[in-house]
């Protein structure tokens, strides 16, 4: 697939930051919320930004790794969880709720038949990935379809009047696949790049990571490379690979992407790798519990904006997150300058 990403333009840049330092506060006051409002309004390309039509997208989707005990719960947790979803139950469905987002849940490959139901999108490619420990996970046409899908999502999302859009996840398993991508496609060891996912003991940490560096080994044995396409077939769950595709979908249409933890993560990072010029667009949550993230973020060149031990994913702490957004854009469009409020200046 091709996309039409480019840099916002950055002429705007030193009207924008001349717009921010002129606030009635001491110069930087508002810290992190000042880069994300010049960030905001380069996106926008205006001194005005809004934020229109929030959403936050939940891809799910299974994982045949699953199976060999990667994880501390069972593959069935997974259609459970969008079921919660779906019953508005989940953490996601909280946050969201109280901060006046509109939430969508992808069945991207569950297996499951959850049939025509309210809320839930039905791209399924699959009825989950292989078992990339044996093979990869999926082919290439699957990846490719599944980018293809969530590039739709948020362009259909853009057509509506969205500017805006959080990326989650769940899938049983995936923080095995998060960490097989985030080690191919950075410069960390894969040790640094696994941890407990869904609460592992200490036996199932060391399982876990003999069974991530058989799947390597077997994928360098096979001739593979690190090339963001081929990991993403490689190691990916169908959740990641329509995550990718929506990232680079909202780019494409010019709208913020806001990436929630370590999994949405290891899809921002294959996107990137295709398409560089995404870095402009995304905003990131926080800096999650989960081993690697820290590290995976330096690798984004991402400085996230919560750091409050979460490790949940579903997009929770996108929800959590969008609030500064608002504040960002809003103290960019309304807070008085020193010239209209009538306030001196320090000599």
């Amino acid at each position: 697939m091709n996309f039409l990403i480019t840099q916002p333009d950055d002429e705007l840049r030193f009207v924008l930051q001349n717009r921010i330092d002129r606030k009635t506060k001491p110069l930087g006051a508002l810290g992190q919320l000042e880069k994300l409002a010049l960030q905001i309004g380069l996106v926008q390309q205006t001194l005005v930004p809004e934020l229109k039509q929030p959403h936050v997208l939940v891809f799910a989707a299974d994982h045949g790794a699953a199976k060999a005990g990667i994880s501390a719960y069972p593959q069935e947790v997974t259609w459970q969880m969008v079921e919660n979803f779906l019953s508005g139950g989940a953490a996601i469905n909280v946050f969201a709720r109280q901060n006046g987002i509109h939430l969508a849940i992808v069945d991207a490959g569950v297996a499951h038949d959850f049939g025509k139901r309210p809320g839930l999108i039905n791209h399924k490619i699959n009825a989950g990935t292989a078992n990339y420990i044996e093979q990869p996970a999926m082919t290439a046409a699957q990846c490719r379809l599944a980018l293809e899908r969530g590039a739709e999502l948020s362009r259909n999302l853009a057509q509506n009047g969205c500017n805006v859009v959080g990326i989650g996840e769940m899938g049983i398993g995936n923080t095995g696949s998060a960490s097989l991508i985030t080690h191919c496609l950075s410069d960390l060891p894969l040790p640094a790049c696994v941890g407990r996912g869904s609460g592992l003991d200490d036996a199932g940490l060391a399982r876990k990571r003999l069974l991530l560096e058989q799947a390597l080994r077997r994928y360098r044995m096979a001739g593979g490379d690190d090339a963001p396409l081929s990991v993403l077939a490689e190691f990916g769950g169908f959740e990641i690979a329509m995550m990718v595709g929506a990232m680079l979908g909202a780019a494409e249409a010019g709208m913020l992407v806001l990436i929630d933890g370590f999994i949405a993560g290891a899809a921002a990072l294959t996107a990137i790798r295709l398409y560089p010029d995404l870095a402009a667009y995304c905003v990131y949550a926080h800096r999650s519990a989960e081993a690697g993230h820290a590290a995976q973020l330096q690798a984004l060149g991402g400085e996230p904006l919560l750091d409050l031990g979460l490790r949940l994913g579903e997009g929770s702490a996108a929800a959590l997150a969008f609030p500064l957004l608002e504040a960002a854009a809003a103290f960019l469009r309304e807070m008085a300058s020193f010239e209209s409020a009538g306030i001196a200046d320090k000599p």
